[in-house]
């Protein structure tokens, strides 16, 4: 049975992998460790399809160490055992190798069955995962392992990978391709940074190519029907989620509505039509707040409006409300107020102010209850001095006017009054 071409094109040294050059570029961190001759614990992070396994292995070929391989999603604690066994052997005299594929599948117990051999030195360990260690991955193995963070491969350096495969199956299947550029170009790009992904779209294409007189011509639109766009990584619990809302919040935050509109885009490419909403309504109190209260208002009819409409429609009144919350003034004072005031609640519990106390009931006035609070209604401008916090409270300040046209007028109104 022939191998997929993805598994042919494996490469077998560093410099034949595409993409990650932050990490095996001439000078890099990992160039280097190969030529130290010693492989330190280490944990590969990124999406898949981008080279993790592929680095692991032409590791692990440098080194005299016995390699073991096991895949976390279907491995079992009697697969590590089985590893376990190995050691002192003959065949591991040199120490033992393990790569661990997702680790993030193995349990608590699972992972910390591999302290004490990582301890001692006994199991060198390579593992990967496609999700943030620093969420799955148990603190005391996390402590012993060094993150390398794998990026999704640009469509470029994929198109190299996807070229070097035809030159690998004309040799192996003794014919010549024709496929033009934009057809490569197209594939590189849909795969989304996924290397594996793109090889394998390149051999379905190959495989439905028009064959006459041993040459392969490439369809273009078998192309487009095999190269399934997937320009977004996107993972609605994974990191690329979280972190194109930040990228979002920070754009619109930061008044830069065209970078707001470009995250909003990639929003509504994953037909994420929840978190936006649900974004949207924070950072109108978050970060417009008070400079502009009626942005929170407006941004709801927004959001209703999509939710009603669904896509494609919705982009419509989302776009608005980015356009609006990016352009308008900002005031982060509302959530700088609550929050000073839950840490002095959190801190201790205070003594609500007699005079404050609920004095509509028999006996409160015994108690001293109400006594002695004045109704503001009844005083010039609906306002009187009194004291409102506990006594140990009584001269915290929260809320600062934020220096916009909105809440300087307020600040300018009782300062009046209260002057």
């Amino acid at each position: 049975m022939s191998s997929p071409l993805a598994v042919k094109m494996r490469p077998d040294c560093l410099k034949n992998v595409v993409g990650q050059s932050h990490l095996i570029g001439k000078g890099k961190i990992l160039n280097k460790i190969v030529e130290s001759g010693k492989l330190p614990n280490m944990l590969f992070y990124g999406p898949s399809g981008i080279g993790k396994t592929t680095v692991a292995k032409i590791l692990a070929a440098k080194t005299d160490m016995a390699f073991y391989a096991v895949n976390a999603t279907n491995a079992g604690t009697s697969d590590l055992k089985a590893v376990f066994s190995e050691i002192g052997t003959l065949g591991a005299a040199k120490g033992i190798l393990l790569y661990l594929d997702e680790i993030q599948y193995l349990n608590k117990k699972q992972q910390q069955t591999l302290l004490e051999y990582i301890e001692n030195g006994d199991i060198t360990l390579i593992a990967s995962t496609t999700e943030n260690p620093y969420f799955y991955v148990y603190n005391a193995i996390l402590s012993r392992l060094t993150v390398f963070e794998f990026k999704p491969v640009t469509a470029s350096e994929i198109a190299i990978a996807l070229k070097r495969a035809i030159s690998l199956y004309e040799n192996d299947e003794k014919v010549s391709v024709v496929m033009s550029d934009d057809d490569i170009e197209y594939i590189s790009y849909a795969a989304g940074g996924d290397v594996r992904k793109a090889l394998n779209a390149l051999e379905l294409s190959l495989l439905t190519a028009t064959v006459k007189d041993n040459t392969l011509t490439v369809d273009s639109d078998a192309v487009k029907t095999v190269a399934q766009k997937s320009s977004e990584r996107y993972d609605r619990d994974g990191d690329r989620h979280y972190d194109i809302l930040s990228a979002f919040q920070k754009s619109i935050r930061g008044s830069d509505e065209n970078a707001a509109l470009y995250y909003l885009a990639l929003l509504i490419g994953a037909g994420d039509l929840p978190s936006i909403c649900r974004r949207l309504l924070v950072i109108a109190a978050e970060d417009i707040g008070l400079a502009y209260p009626q942005a929170i208002s407006i941004v709801k009819s927004c959001v209703d409006s999509a939710l009603q409409l669904g896509f494609p429609e919705a982009r419509i009144p989302l776009a608005e409300a980015v356009i609006l919350l990016a352009t308008a003034p900002k005031s982060n004072s509302a959530i700088c107020a609550i929050d000073a005031a839950l840490a002095d609640t959190r801190s201790s519990l205070y003594d609500i102010p007699k005079h404050l106390k609920d004095s509509h009931y028999a006996g409160s006035k015994k108690l001293g209850n109400g006594v002695t609070y004045n109704y503001p209604h009844s005083y010039p401008n609906h306002y009187v001095k009194q004291q409102y916090l506990p006594d140990e409270l009584k001269d915290r300040k929260y809320y600062e006017f934020g220096n916009n046209k909105t809440e300087q007028l307020a600040k300018a109104y009782w300062d009046e009054i209260k002057r």
